[in-house]
């Protein structure tokens, strides 16, 4: 759909609106800015039942939301028997037509099987990197007692209150929503899950045989040398299968979790437009990581469903 010159001179105006009104409150009215609490851990919003509703708990049900919207929307454009999608639905077939060609390229005849993974993990940590850029996103919440700072509350009309930092001791904020992906438990959920599967897939395309590739002892006796150092790799490849869970939880985490508290201190010293330019680059981080960690479960993946080389060695000759 083409933007009319009409449309475009409304939403220049409505940025430099907002533009102004950021410079007023900041610079002349002279509102304090707040710089949010900053803590590893979700904060509990409500309990439902006696469970704890966290704020990445939310998020992460808003997520799910925007994902099987996106699907369903998808699943109609098709349906209607379109030969070109546009919008969202367009873009949305794009990006799964990349995923499947590379996943054929990685996964070969095993791509239809480990293709769904990637697409779905791709897509789901994709949306909830980008919640980040939505306004209300961890600024947002309730105010409570906290120990890190004394917080006294500035009514400004009927509804808006601003929260200033003064002394030791007091209130501070708690967002309703908060980024998932900056939850450790999320990404190493997600982790765990892609771990066992490629165990899932090693196992399903080489039966037992698969088990060698961590417990290699048949030429111990024949050809010690050998037979020693194909001991020690299975060890290695051991000690490899648990370290990809923290590799992919905490790499996810400390780039989501360290580009959110960018954002709150870059607002909080230089506040209406400097942030702008660091949301930009959190899009494109966002964006990355999720590619990454798709791409990096579908090649672990295939990884599992071939043999493994190396396993016999000729004798050197005297």
């Amino acid at each position: 759909m083409t933007e009319t010159p009409k449309q475009r001179v409304w939403g220049r105006w409505v940025v430099l609106a907002a533009f102004l009104v950021g410079v007023y409150l900041f610079y002349v009215a002279k509102i304090p800015v707040i710089m949010p609490e900053v803590l590893l851990p979700a904060e509990e919003v409500f309990h439902l039942g006696g469970f704890p509703i966290t704020n990445t708990l939310i998020a992460l049900f808003f997520v799910d939301l925007i994902v099987f919207g996106i699907a369903f929307g998808v699943s109609r454009a098709v349906a209607s028997g379109k030969q070109i999608l546009g919008g969202i639905s367009g873009a949305v077939e794009a990006l799964i037509e990349m995923i499947y060609g590379m996943t054929e390229g990685t996964a070969g005849k095993w791509a239809k099987t480990i293709f769904p993974w990637f697409a779905t993990i791709m897509l789901l940590v994709l949306v909830a990197n980008w919640m980040e850029m939505i306004p209300g996103i961890e600024t947002v919440g309730l105010i409570h007692t906290s120990e890190h700072g004394e917080f006294a509350t500035q009514q400004i009309g009927p509804f808006l209150g601003i929260v200033k930092a003064e002394g030791e001791g007091g209130h501070a904020l708690i967002p309703y929503v908060r980024v998932v992906s900056s939850d450790l438990n999320f990404t190493l959920a997600i982790a765990i899950v892609v771990v066992v599967m490629i165990q899932y897939y090693g196992i399903k395309s080489q039966g037992a045989a698969y088990f060698s590739k961590f417990w290699n002892v048949k030429t111990v006796f024949t050809k010690p040398i050998f037979g020693v150092i194909d001991f020690g790799v299975g060890l290695l490849e051991i000690v490899s299968e648990f370290s990809k869970v923290l590799s992919f939880a905490f790499r996810l985490f400390g780039n989501i979790f360290a580009g959110s508290v960018l954002l709150f201190v870059i607002g909080s010293l230089v506040p209406v437009f400097a942030q702008s330019i660091f949301y930009l680059l959190e899009f494109f981080v966002g964006a990355i990581q999720a590619f990454v960690f798709g791409l990096l479960a579908t090649t672990f993946m295939a990884q599992a469903t071939q043999g493994h080389g190396g396993e016999h060695h000729e004798e050197a000759h005297a």
